[in-house]
């Protein structure tokens, strides 16, 4: 499965693990345990770098929580919990849809409860593509 492309869809996902080795004292993330055992219902925050289209500042940086739904080889599918500020909501991505991530983006984790594991075992807005 394909992870998400910034010239393909518009937005792809930023290394935790990048930030983290950058800047050790100020930037904490999960341990790589934590953060290799997510399971249905928990929800991983993510950074994400999407393509705003404004000559000035083309890209924004934003943290969104994603719903871990299931976990897949290399990583997870889940579904976008927020909605992105810095664009219009959209079919294409937005609260709702599904995507891959893998632990190295993972930033913050909170621990799924029975509402969250409800809701990730709904079906998403969107799917992401398989292929």
């Amino acid at each position: 499965m394909r992870e998400p492309d910034f010239d393909l869809d518009g937005w792809c996902l930023d290394d935790g693990e990048e930030y983290h080795r950058a800047a050790p004292d100020t930037f904490w993330i999960p341990d790589r345990v934590a953060r290799e055992g997510l399971q249905p219902g928990d929800l991983a925050k993510l950074i994400f770098r999407i393509s705003v289209g404004d000559p000035e500042a083309p890209v924004a940086v934003e943290r969104m929580w994603v719903l871990v739904r299931e976990r897949i080889p290399g990583g997870y599918l889940g579904i976008l919990d927020n909605d992105p500020v810095a664009i219009e909501e959209n079919e294409e991505f937005w609260s709702g849809i599904e995507l891959p991530f893998a632990a190295h983006h993972v930033v913050n984790i909170n621990e799924r409860n029975e509402n969250t594991i409800a809701l990730a075992a709904q079906e998403p807005k969107r799917h992401w593509p398989k292929s």
